[in-house]
């Protein structure tokens, strides 16, 4: 059972270390995956500010829990990644239902669901 979580959750970390790195140094080609449009400059900063950031920052949090026994971090990440849900569920009541919406939504409740299970599993 070890074996499996640490598994999931490293897949989890080399998906999140995909968009963190894509969304980073070639923020151009994340547009059509975040379904937004930057403004000059200052947008494609903010897709590698905002969004590379909270990638890359979730997966130093899940490396240091996998590499250095710090699971603690498993939860913050999940944390981070249920507000993101929440968001997308709150878009969903307001804004109308796309269901683009859902796969991304569905991913990030696994991960969470993951996250929080290696957590109770590898940090007794």
């Amino acid at each position: 059972m070890e074996l499996t979580l640490q598994i999931l959750v490293g897949l989890a970390t080399l998906m999140l270390t995909g968009l963190g790195t894509m969304s980073m140094f070639a923020p151009k080609r994340m547009v059509k995956n975040f379904a937004i449009e930057p403004i000059g400059t200052a947008g494609l900063s903010t897709i590698r500010s905002v969004i590379g950031g909270l990638f890359l920052a979730s997966v130093t949090m899940l490396l240091l829990g996998l590499f250095g026994g710090q699971t603690i971090g498993f939860v913050a990440v999940a944390l981070v990644l249920g507000v993101v849900a929440f968001g997308r569920v709150v878009s969903l009541v307001t804004d109308g239902f796309d269901k683009a919406v859902i796969p991304p939504l569905v991913v990030e409740l696994v991960i969470i669901a993951v996250l929080l299970t290696a957590y109770s599993q590898l940090s007794a």
